[in-house]
Formats: C-alpha cells, sequence, structure tokens
C-alpha cells in the first residue's frame, strides 16, 4: 500500500472518527439522562458503527467516481454542477444504507426506540379505553372530547398511529432531517476532499515551476561559461604565439601558466562562486600573459583587503573584467595603460572595482560579451541582491564595479 493510500485511509477513519465522537458526546453526555432511559446501548453503539462504516464507505465510492472521471481538473463551473451531483448520489447512498440497517438488522437502534414508542402508544390506547373501538375506521364513533385529545396525542407524542384498517404505522418525522444530515455530512467530505487535492496540486506546480527556474538557471549558468571560456583561450593563445619567436623559454613558461588557468577554469565550471583568492591566482596569470605581449605599456596594480580574500564571487568573473579592460581599453592605446583591481568591504556589502585606461563608446553593451554575462550571472546568483555598474570615471578611466551582499 502506498504513503498517499495510509494517508487516505487514515485521513477517512479520523474524519468520520471524529463525527462518531461527537455523538457519543451529545449522547452520553450532553443527553445522557435521556439515553439512559431509553436503553439500548448496545444496539447504540453497534448502530453509530455500522452509520460510520457505511459512511466510509459511500465516501470511498465517491472518490473512485472522482478518480476515475477525473473531474478536478475541469472547469469551475463543471466541478461546482459535479460537487451537487457527487454529493447528492453519496449522501443517498448513505441515507439508504443507513435505513437498510436500521429495516432489517437485529440490532438497529432505531428500531429499538421505534419499539419503545410503539409500546407507549398501546398504553395510552388502552388507558383512554380506546383498545375496543374501532376509531381508525370510522372517526365518528368517538365523540368523548378526552378520547379524542388522546387519540390526537398518541400520534403526536409517538409518531404510531393506526390506519384504517387497524394496523399501526409509524410516520418518522426525522426522516428528513436525516436526509439532510447524511448529504451535509458528504458536502462537508467531499469540500474538504477538493481543498486538500487543490492545495496540494498548487504546491505540486510550485515545485514544478521552482524545479523548472533551477534548472533553467542552471542552463543559463553553463550557456554564460561556455561563452566566456573560448573567449578567454583565445586571447590566451595569441599571446603566447607572439612568444614563440621572440623568447621560446618564455613561451614555455607561459603555456604552463596558460594550463594552470585552464585548469582552474575546468574546476571552477563545477562550481558557482569561488573565493576571490584564487579568482585573483587565475587573474594573475592571466595578467602575466598579457603583460608579455604589451611589456611597459600594460602597467598593473592591485590594492586587496586582505580580509576579502575568502569572500566568494562568480568563477571567471573578475578574469572576463580585467580581460575586457586589456581588450577594449589597453589595447586602443598607443602607449597602453594601467590595471587597478580593487576589493574591500563597503557596509554590508564586497566591492570588487576594476579600473582600467580607457573611454566607453556610445553603447556599453557593445564592450564585449564580458559585460553582459556578468550582469547575467550576478542576476542569477544573486536574485537582484548584487549589481554591476561599468562608467567613464573621468576623460581617462574607466570603472567596473560589482557590488556583492558579504557571506551570500
Amino acid at each position: 500500500m502506498t504513503k498517499i493510500n495510509i494517508r487516505y485511509w487514515l485521513c477517512q477513519l479520523l474524519g468520520w472518527g471524529v463525527w462518531g465522537m461527537l455523538i457519543l458526546y451529545f449522547n452520553l453526555g450532553v443527553f445522557s439522562e435521556r439515553f439512559v432511559e431509553q436503553g439500548g446501548k448496545k444496539e447504540f453503539l453497534i448502530s453509530l458503527l455500522a452509520f460510520l462504516v457505511i459512511g466510509i464507505l459511500s465516501t470511498h465510492i465517491l472518490r473512485t467516481v472522482i478518480i476515475q472521471t477525473n473531474w478536478l481538473k475541469y472547469a469551475f463551473n463543471n466541478i461546482l454542477v459535479l460537487f451537487v451531483v457527487g454529493v447528492g448520489g453519496a449522501g443517498i447512498l448513505l441515507y439508504g444504507g443507513d435505513k437498510a440497517w436500521n429495516n432489517y438488522s437485529p440490532y438497529s437502534h432505531e428500531r429499538l426506540l421505534q419499539n419503545q414508542r410503539l409500546d407507549r402508544a398501546k398504553k395510552m390506547e388502552e388507558k383512554a379505553g380506546l383498545e375496543n373501538i374501532s376509531y381508525y375506521s370510522n372517526s365518528k364513533l368517538v365523540t368523548d372530547s378526552v378520547k379524542l385529545k388522546v387519540i390526537a396525542d398518541i400520534k403526536k407524542n409517538t409518531w404510531w398511529q393506526r390506519n384504517k384498517s387497524g394496523k399501526w404505522v409509524f410516520e418518522n418525522k426525522a426522516e428528513l432531517l436525516g436526509l439532510y444530515q447524511n448529504l451535509l455530512l458528504v458536502a462537508l467530505w467531499l469540500l474538504i476532499y477538493i481543498v486538500y487535492h487543490y492545495v496540494q496540486r498548487s504546491r505540486n506546480d510550485q515545485m514544478d515551476k521552482l524545479k523548472l527556474q533551477s534548472t533553467v538557471k542552471e542552463l543559463e549558468l553553463k550557456t554564460i561559461k561556455s561563452h566566456i571560456n573560448p573567449h578567454f583561450i583565445f586571447n590566451s593563445l595569441n599571446s603566447i604565439r607572439a612568444l614563440v619567436d621572440e623568447n621560446p623559454s618564455r613561451a614555455r613558461q607561459a603555456v604552463t601558466e596558460l594550463s594552470n588557468i585552464l585548469r582552474s577554469s575546468m574546476q571552477a565550471e563545477k562550481q558557482e562562486t569561488v573565493t576571490l583568492e584564487k579568482e585573483l591566482s587565475i587573474v594573475k596569470d592571466y595578467l602575466e600573459l598579457e603583460h608579455m605581449r604589451f611589456e611597459e605599456r600594460l602597467q598593473v596594480e592591485m590594492n586587496i583587503d586582505e580580509d576579502t580574500l575568502g569572500q566568494h564571487i562568480p568563477p571567471m568573473m573578475l578574469q572576463t573584467l580585467v580581460e575586457n579592460a586589456i581588450k577594449h581599453g589597453i589595447s586602443k592605446k598607443i602607449n597602453g595603460g594601467f590595471v587597478k583591481i580593487i576589493s574591500d568591504f563597503k557596509g554590508d556589502h564586497h566591492e570588487l572595482i576594476v579600473q582600467n585606461t580607457g573611454q566607453l563608446n556610445g553603447n556599453i553593451n557593445s564592450d564585449g560579451f564580458g559585460i553582459q554575462s556578468t550582469e547575467d550571472r550576478l542576476n542569477l546568483l544573486y536574485h537582484g541582491k548584487a549589481s554591476f555598474h561599468i562608467k567613464n570615471l573621468n576623460d581617462t578611466i574607466v570603472e567596473s564595479k560589482v557590488i556583492i551582499p558579504i557571506n551570500s
């Protein structure tokens, strides 16, 4: 038996069990004196148990119909109509099963009470001296006002009366009340069932939505990284190619540095964030490679607060900003320029700044994929809590600033 079935049957037993406890409370507690006077405690308990079993079976049949027809997925108007039909069908089934029990079971508490009422009716008739008068066939046979009142009281107080052939018949004035009660019980059961499944379905839809968003986020991050790495490799290989003829020894060293960078970047692919210290090691290797190409045209300055080295940032992000600073700033200047990296705490945020010689053109987004990828990655990883800005600090310097929440 699955967990869902176990939970369903536990809810069935709990729900109907609570209703049974309420019946017991009112009969054995609130109206205990009347109950003791009526007697039939054994019949009452057996009849109550039978009613609860019939209730469970009736609602279980209703649930089976709901599952087979799958009508919880219908439109609201259709569900409303089916709700009424379902309550009516299950309610009548519950009422009919309970009535059959009362008519044919030897342990029917209802029949016990009816027999008690019949005995009282017969005693009232006998006490009034009506047992030998066929008053039921001809009302004119009784002219005494006292006896006429007794006849009326028998019907009123016991719900029993003789028909025209003299046979005792019972008029159950609570029959409609019992039907309404059964319909109300089924309606309450079905309402709880529908609300539960709607909440459950809504929660499952929300979970599926979150899983989908997580998958999309993961795919987007992988896509962004797949763009970053070929860009980095291309520029690095160009730098090494320029050294092969001029300085083979340095070229071999550069290959080793590139190998270290690629190894680090491959490891970074498996992580959403890395420490600033690890990212800086990649950046330093990259700058060493670029310094061989630009020589004195590239000046590097680092202003790093040591306390920030343990802070986590997206992998390859700082390297991308430095790469763009050289590609779109230093490389376009005849005399080259400088790249300055700053890492510090400002309030409850970690500020990572790259300043370089150069000027932004009119369209920032045209400055390369790195700028857009940085914005996208920060949005995906920090859900709007991090930010990225790039601007002309003055006429000769461009500043790229990343602001990340501390310990995010």
